[in-house]
């Protein structure tokens, strides 16, 4: 029987749940209180590192795969706990490795590394004056989606939990990734970056984890809550890439060609109704969009070619392959009418949907609201996306998000993620540390 939109991730949803049971998480317990005191104790004294990590790498902000100085620091810290580190992984990835004073199961901690080719405008005492080189051309470099709030907190987790090994059952492997937000340069043709080139790159083997735990700050939502959800979180993402071959001629003699630009713009329209009339958006939304268009160089020349670059976003996997036959359909249909051709391509960037399994999310959503002193909610999905998704394929993964609206804003007026003036509360960090910890010594703890 052929797939239809709600299938696949039902599919997956049971063998996500299968996995699970395998794995030993057969009912739910939640941390007791002298962890909790303990966790919130041992934050505490390591919030002022938290906060000087976090400023120090915002300073010194690294592009996709050029991580180089934030590796280093990661690294260097985890060899000063004692971990067993590996680095290079999937390029300047850095895997650590904390065994526990008692066998038991591994879960493995997530955090992206890279920044933004962004030009800093918070005006912050620790602002980002960087430049670096991407696609070719230097460009300012900012910490622009709080990956070094993310770096922060998961160091600070490795020392707490480093504190603590001779109680926790099992072991833990901590993994700061490079290139979540892409690459910096022209990829070359099957050329895999951040968590896909970490997991090609083993850096889920020997040993493998059981589960997967990351969050994201968010400073749209009000500081020290914790949104959650099972299901689909984060859309899949896919880059569109579009080129209409017409003839080039004279702009005063257009029949003696075939416009690109007109095609192009038809192209454009159709791709539209493919959202609003053929995808059924009553069972998952979806979004596609056309964010740049190339094409001529004189006002008097109708141009051989033009090129288009978009985005398409879906929750649902057969969903997303049914839009992508839709768009290459369209586009090659309609510039066939004209006499003109269109090769449709996608990627580099090819996002799976991140998905929290349900009783991963059932387990841990009492340890969320815990941690959060009661701040925890089940949250809306994202249309953003996350390769955290690529560590989901392969072992089931809880993905969650912290609010961290910054000091004097509102979650409504504060810059959002990707913003020249983002920032986010430095004082939601221990909650978020305290949430991956706790959710780590709860998983670790459940029979």
């Amino acid at each position: 029987m052929p797939l239809t939109s709600g299938t696949t991730f039902t599919l997956r949803a049971g063998l996500l749940a299968a996995m699970l049971c395998q794995a030993g998480l057969a009912s739910a317990q939640t941390i007791d209180e002298a962890s909790l005191r303990q966790l919130d104790t041992r934050l505490e004294a390591i919030q002022p590192k938290m906060v000087a990590w976090r400023r120090d790498i915002h300073r010194h902000p690294e592009l996709s795969g050029q991580e180089v100085r934030t590796a280093a620091l990661v690294a260097d810290h985890l060899r000063a706990l004692g971990l067993e580190v590996r680095t290079g992984v999937g390029g300047h990835g850095v895997v650590g490795l904390l065994k526990g004073g008692r066998p038991g199961k591994v879960v493995a901690l997530r955090a992206d590394m890279d920044a933004l080719p962004v030009a800093e405008i918070t005006g912050l005492p620790f602002a980002s004056g960087v430049t670096q080189m991407h696609m070719g051309s230097e460009s300012p470099v900012m910490h622009a989606c709080g990956h070094d709030g993310h770096t922060a907190m998961l160091m600070g987790v490795a020392e707490v939990l480093a504190g603590m090994r001779e109680q926790i059952p099992g072991t833990v492997k901590f993994i700061f990734q490079p290139s979540e937000e892409g690459t910096s340069v022209p990829p070359e043709p099957g050329t895999s970056w951040g968590a896909k080139a970490m997991v090609e790159d083993g850096a889920l083997d020997n040993p493998k984890p059981d589960v997967a735990f990351a969050l994201h700050i968010i400073p749209n939502m009000p500081s020290g809550m914790i949104g959650y959800r099972s299901g689909p979180l984060f859309a899949s993402g896919d880059t569109v890439r579009i080129r209409i071959s017409g003839k080039q001629t004279h702009g005063g003699f257009p029949w003696n060609g075939v416009d690109p630009i007109v095609v192009s713009a038809q192209v454009i329209t159709g791709l539209q109704t493919i959202v609003s009339r053929q995808l059924n958006i009553s069972k998952e939304p979806a979004v596609l969009s056309i964010g740049q268009i190339n094409g001529g160089n004189r006002e008097n020349i109708v141009p051989e070619s033009v090129e288009m670059v978009g985005t398409l976003r879906a929750f649902d996997e057969a969903m997303r392959n049914d839009a992508k036959e839709r768009i290459t359909r369209t586009a090659e249909s309609i510039a066939a009418a004209s006499g003109a051709s269109a090769e449709v391509s996608f990627g580099p960037s090819t996002y799976p949907v991140t998905a929290n399994p349900e009783a991963l999310t059932e387990m841990l959503a009492p340890v969320l609201k815990k941690v959060s002193g009661g701040k925890a909610m089940q949250t809306s999905r994202f249309m953003a996306s996350e390769d955290f998704s690529e560590f989901q394929k392969v072992v089931p993964g809880m993905y969650v998000i912290l609010g961290a609206a910054p000091e004097g804003k509102t979650p409504a007026t504060a810059a959002p993620n990707h913003s020249p003036a983002f920032d986010f509360d430095e004082g939601a960090m221990p909650t978020g540390a305290k949430a991956l910890a706790a959710m780590t010594l709860e998983y670790l703890a459940t029979p």
